[in-house]
Formats: C-alpha cells, structure tokens, sequence
C-alpha cells in the first residue's frame, strides 16, 4: 500500500495554526480523502496525559531537558498509536505540532542542548518525518496578544518576549536549513488569505 502523507504544521503562540489546519482537513475531506488531524503534545490517549504535565503549571515547572524527555515520551507514542498506522494506510496525517517544536521550544528557547534532540529525533522519529512542514511567520508581540486574548494554556506563554522572539527565529532558521521540506507561511494576513496561501503550498508542493 501507497504510504500516506503527513504534512506538520509549526510556528509561535497565537500564529493561527488551528484555525489554518482544521480548514485544510476540511478541504481535503470535502474532496473526499482520508485525513487524519492531530497535535502536539498530544494525538493518543497517553500523550495526551502528558501534555497536561507539560502544558499546565508555573513556566519554571520542568528544566529545558526534562520538557524535551517528556515531549519525546509523548511523540513517541503519537507516532507508535496514531500517526504511523494512518500513514501506512495511506491517509493524510495533519500534524499541529511535531517535531520542530521542540527544536524551537526546547532547544532554541530552552537551551535544551542539541546533541540530546538530535539524538532523540534519530532513535525516536527513525523514518517518520513530515513530507511538508508549514511554518507560521508571525512576530512575537503580535502572537502572544492574540493568544492572551483567546486564554487556555498559558504555561508557554507565559515565559516572556524575548523567548518568543527565540522560538520566531529558531521556526525561521529550520525553514531555511530543510527549504525542501519547509514552506514559510505569512500569518499575518486574514484568514481567507492566509488559507489561500496554505494550499498553494499544499496543492503546489505535494501534488493534491
């Protein structure tokens, strides 16, 4: 059977990522594929008990590498119970969230060192890696205004400018690195243009 596709999508707090990936799946359904949609940390019943170890809580809660070991734990099982079964049946898999986040986050905003991603991405991901990575450019103050204003998790959020305006620059770095898996997306426009632009990328670079 014909592998499927698995499309990430990354970017800031407030960058508009849900709304844009809850649009396309509803896109892709509509011309009739099978289209899974999940996140992270998250995407299986045991990843999901770990993201409410890693989302809630003071912002100093966990150390930079004990947030990547409890990202990688969780992934781990999102990959094992969801993302690799719906793969291997063909079906799109749109990810909120994978595995740049934790470059972003953890490394570039935590400090978290590299050699422990990377080695962790090699043992952990293996094979599975996005086809597409979708990168939501949107400056940090801009971002962390929206996502104030819509509340929910804060934990991340609350850890200042300066470490949004790291992870702003860390997304940008990695598309700049994997240009052939990574398409920089514009957030700050309207959502109907916005959208506009995510299946451009989509139909343009994946052949849908």
């Amino acid at each position: 059977m014909t592998r499927g596709t698995f499309i990430s999508f990354e970017g800031g707090e407030g960058a508009g990522k849900s709304t844009q990936i809850r649009r396309l799946a509803d896109r892709l359904r509509a011309d009739g594929a099978d289209v899974v949609l999940t996140r992270e940390p998250g995407g299986s019943a045991g990843a999901e008990q770990i993201r409410d170890l890693i989302l809630n809580g003071d912002a100093d809660r966990w150390s930079p590498i004990t947030e990547t070991l409890l990202m990688y734990a969780a992934r781990r099982d999102h990959i094992e119970r969801v993302i690799r079964p719906a793969l291997g049946r063909g079906a799109i898999v749109l990810c909120d969230r994978f595995a740049d986040s934790t470059r972003a986050y953890q490394g570039a905003g935590g400090d978290a060192p590299v050699s422990l991603i990377k080695a962790l991405e090699e043992h952990v991901l293996g094979a599975t890696i996005p086809d597409l990575t979708l990168i939501f450019d949107l400056p940090a103050t801009v971002g962390l205004a929206r996502a104030q204003a819509r509340g929910g998790e804060a934990r991340f959020e609350s850890k200042g400018l300066a470490f949004h305006e790291r992870l702003g620059a860390a997304f940008l770095e990695i598309a700049r690195r994997e240009p052939q898996r990574c398409v920089v997306i514009e957030a700050a426009g309207d959502i109907e243009a916005v959208a506009a632009d995510v299946w451009s990328a989509v139909s343009s670079r994946l052949g849908l």
